[in-house]
């Protein structure tokens, strides 16, 4: 080790010391998420069009970015994959933006999918390691069964469920991340970097 090299105990009060002076911003945002969140939960129709309408965005502009990239690098191997990529995001943002609400069955579809799938996943970790989990694996096994039931009631609720689900979902996210941010906020506030152990 150098002496250059910072040790963890310099790491730690540096960290210990930012958040402290930081705490604020940290507050600020999580209040934000928090009521972002409860609006989301209040209106989820609303939140899903604007959740909607930004991934139609976000691949209307990644497409256009990505065949600008492929022409200008159009001697590079795989030319014609990153074309149909950059067409296929392209098209996908047009359509998203220019019919909003199929846009919206189609993001709760993929929602389905994945709460299926992670609900699947998590009852076979659960499962094969029950032994070394002890008395965590029946929490896993709940969790994995909850998330078979949300895939399994949104998808008997099509296409009704496909105005709300979305946005309940982000709302429920943000409220959480938000909380957490404040709960780390009023720690750093009271923390003392000075007293920081290693």
């Amino acid at each position: 080790m150098t002496m250059n090299q910072p040790n963890i105990e310099q790491i730690q009060r540096a960290v210990a010391t930012s958040l402290h002076e930081h705490w604020m911003m940290f507050l600020i945002e999580g209040i934000v998420l928090v009521v972002l969140g409860l609006l989301a939960i209040g209106l989820p129709p609303i939140a899903t069009l604007a959740i909607e309408i930004l991934f139609g965005w976000l691949f209307l502009v990644s497409g256009v970015m990505g065949l600008i990239t492929t022409f200008w690098m159009r001697q590079a191997p795989g030319f014609w994959w990153a074309l149909l990529s950059a067409v296929l995001g392209i098209g996908a943002g047009i359509v998203l933006l220019a019919w909003p609400l199929s846009g919206v069955l189609s993001l709760t579809l993929v929602l389905i999918v994945f709460f299926a799938i992670e609900g699947v996943a998590t009852i076979m970790y659960a499962l094969e390691h029950k032994r070394e989990l002890s008395g965590r694996w029946g929490w896993m096994l709940a969790s994995g069964i909850v998330d078979l039931i949300v895939a399994g009631v949104i998808f008997a609720g099509l296409p009704g469920t496909a105005a709300w689900a979305i946005g309940i979902l982000v709302g429920i996210n943000m409220i959480f991340g938000g909380s957490a941010l404040i709960a780390m906020a009023m720690h750093a506030r009271a923390l003392d970097p000075r007293t920081v152990a290693p």
